[in-house]
């Protein structure tokens, strides 16, 4: 089972990171990745269960379910209900924690899904180097850095 991984220091407060990211439907604000963003169901972006719609910079859609959300952990998980890529069963996890000796944010972002052999090696690459890193990369240079 494939199991992506990203992580990057962002030079803002934890705090502030996570009240950045946390917002379930509010991934176009901060990743340029996603293009636009609707909730299907659910009545905000931090209720668990919610389910997002995202449309992707190249037009693509996402249809996502927020699995959990955990404030004091800085921790979300959601999974993927419809995709354009060729995965089964996706659970993707990013969690903000504090780089305490120098009042910034350490952020790490994976998944873990199927699919068939020949396709791992893309996929991780695209959701790795283009959707946490991506994401990572613009929340560095929004707070300032990078």
């Amino acid at each position: 089972m494939p199991r992506p991984y990203t992580s990057g220091v962002i030079p803002a407060s934890a705090d502030e990171v996570w009240a950045t990211v946390r917002d379930f439907n509010g991934m176009p604000a901060w990743h340029p990745g996603i293009a636009e963003s609707s909730l299907d169901s659910g009545r905000s972006g931090i209720e668990v269960g919610a389910v997002r719609r995202l449309t992707l910079a190249d037009g693509g859609v996402v249809v996502e379910q927020l699995a959990s959300l955990n404030d004091e952990g800085r921790i979300c998980t959601y999974q993927i209900v419809v995709s354009p890529f060729a995965v089964r069963r996706y659970v993707s996890t990013f969690r903000v924690a504090p780089v305490t000796d120098a009042g910034h944010a350490f952020m790490e972002w994976w998944s873990e899904y199927d699919a068939e052999g020949a396709d791992e090696e893309r996929l991780n690459a695209t959701f790795a180097d283009g959707v946490y890193g991506g994401g990572i990369s613009a929340l560095q240079k929004r707070f300032g850095g990078g």
